[in-house]
């Protein structure tokens, strides 16, 4: 495995002193209930309102504005000021660095609400999920093989941290996804695990000629066609449904674009090199196939790459039980045991995203 910077000089030694590693092993043995607090002091509107308060708050004032009793605002403000997410004056309270970011970084917060409505119960059965091989941890939802399956039967909040997750990542991508992909002035697209059809649309809007065909499972067509009626250039937009797990299952032909947005990481290696093989099987020597992902080794920050690596955990425990938030030189490898050739990767786009470009050998 081959890392760039800044992961390579940062991961090659031990990064902490005995004092600060010590402090660390604490902080990952207490994260289940610092990861409660911070959530419930920005759901109680804590840290918003001693962001508002210049001269900081006393606990009392905190137990009144935020509705709840003194003893409640005691555990929750005591646990921050020992986490770091406030400090303490003179008996007032003020919002530390890390609480504001928490409040006001929209990646902590969506990565926040996955974590909690998503991942939080689930992620018990990590250690089942690890040791056999299956989203273990999905069994808090109900009993299907994948996620995948059963997204449009859970809960309402469930899913609506799952698609904000989701979409918040891929969207901050899209218009620079936009400008390379139709530099080749494509007019037939098939859209690889669309999902609720956000690139399609971006794609019809972008170009008024292209028509966009999307291939994924018959209950996500579903929903895409719902999420799309009535807008315009949906009439543009197809629907190809199948399961993309059956290796016997073929791609349609014909298109001058193949694009697969955060789709890859929902399957194993062995299950990639079968879907890519089949893509390949399909495309012709003018045709291109668009691998976007999260790379975690390829982010221009080491922080990207903690969070790549967490959601990783996501897909063993809860998503299918095999795959991740893949090292590039792997999904290299698969790329080329398809009989694919890289032409390009992009890198940089949006909150961290990697365009590869792949055409024939």
């Amino acid at each position: 495995m081959e890392l760039s910077s800044p992961q390579k000089e940062m991961y090659a030694k031990d990064r902490f002193t005995a004092m600060q590693a010590q402090r660390l092993a604490q902080e990952i043995a207490f994260g289940p209930i610092v990861f409660q607090v911070a959530r419930l002091m920005v759901k109680f509107g804590i840290f918003q309102m001693l962001g508002d308060e210049k001269e900081g708050l006393t606990m009392e004032e905190v137990a009144q504005r935020a509705g709840i009793s003194l003893y409640g605002a005691k555990v929750l403000l005591e646990s921050s000021l020992t986490t770091g997410t406030v400090t303490m004056r003179d008996d007032h309270f003020h919002l530390a660095k890390a609480g504001w970011f928490l409040l006001n970084d929209e990646m902590a917060r969506v990565n926040m609400d996955f974590n909690h409505d998503v991942n939080y119960l689930g992620l018990f059965r990590l250690e089942e999920a690890i040791l056999n091989g299956k989203p273990e941890g999905l069994k808090v939802f109900g009993e299907w093989p994948t996620i995948y399956e059963g997204l449009s039967q859970l809960p309402p909040q469930v899913q609506k941290s799952w698609f904000g997750f989701d979409h918040f990542y891929s969207d901050n991508s899209f218009s620079q996804a936009l400008e390379i992909v139709f530099s080749r002035q494509p007019k037939t697209l098939l859209d690889v695990g669309g999902n609720t059809g956000r690139w399609a649309m971006r794609c019809v809007g972008f170009d008024a000629q292209v028509h966009v065909t999307i291939m994924d499972l018959p209950q996500q067509l579903a929903m895409m066609r719902e999420q799309t009626k009535g807008l315009e250039g949906a009439d543009r937009i197809h629907g190809h449904g199948c399961n993309l797990l059956d290796p016997s299952v073929p791609f349609p032909t014909g298109f001058n674009a193949i694009w697969m947005s955060q789709f890859l990481d929902c399957f194993s290696e062995e299950e990639v090199t079968s879907i890519l093989s089949r893509a390949a099987a399909a495309m012709n020597h003018d045709s291109r196939l668009y691998i976007m992902e999260t790379f975690w080794d390829r982010q221009r920050f080491e922080t990207a790459s903690y969070c790549m690596a967490q959601i990783s955990l996501y897909f063993t425990a809860l998503a299918n039980g095999n795959s991740k938030m893949y090292y590039s030189g792997d999904m290299a490898r698969c790329v080329a045991d398809a009989g694919l050739a890289i032409e390009c990767i992009h890198d940089g786009l949006g909150l961290g995203h990697s365009i590869m470009q792949c055409k024939l050998k």
